[in-house]
C-alpha cells in the first residue's frame, strides 16, 4: 500500500508563496531545507505532517528563477472546508485572491471557490457537507 506524500510547486519567491499558504490559507510551515550546493530550497507547508498520513506541498525555490510556465496540464489543488462562504471571508481578510467567487458547480451542488496563490496556481475550496 502507498501513501500519497507531496505535491511539489515551483515557486518564484519562496517567502510570498509560505506567507499564502500558511497565513492565508492557514497551514503550516513543516519544515525547510536548503540545497547550497544545488541552489535550491524546499518549504513543506500542510496541515499536518506526512508521517500522520497527511498531504501536503512542497514548495520549490530554485535560486535565482521568478516564473516557471505552468503549461495546461496541471489543473488545481482542492481543500475541503467546513464553511466555504466564511472560508472565503477569511481568506479575503488575509489578503487572498478569491478567482470565483463560491457558489454551486456549474451542473451541479456542490459548492466551491477558487483561490490563486502569487504563483499563479489555482487552489480550489470545497464545502465539505
Amino acid at each position: 500500500m502507498a501513501q500519497l506524500l507531496h505535491t511539489m510547486l515551483r515557486v518564484g519567491d519562496l517567502d510570498k508563496a509560505i506567507a499564502f499558504y500558511t497565513n492565508v490559507l492557514g497551514m503550516t510551515l513543516l519544515r525547510q531545507v536548503e540545497n547550497k550546493d544545488y541552489h535550491y530550497t524546499l518549504a513543506f507547508v500542510g496541515y499536518g505532517e506526512e508521517s500522520q498520513g497527511h498531504a501536503v506541498i512542497e514548495l520549490t525555490y530554485n535560486w535565482g528563477e521568478s516564473n516557471y510556465d505552468h503549461g495546461n496540464a496541471f489543473g488545481h489543488i482542492a481543500l475541503g472546508v467546513e464553511d466555504i462562504y466564511a472560508a472565503c471571508d477569511k481568506i479575503r481578510a488575509a489578503g487572498g485572491n478569491i478567482s470565483r467567487e463560491p457558489g454551486p458547480v456549474l451542473g451541479g451542488s456542490t459548492h466551491i471557490a477558487f483561490v490563486t496563490d502569487p504563483d499563479g496556481y489555482k487552489v480550489e475550496l470545497i464545502q465539505q457537507d
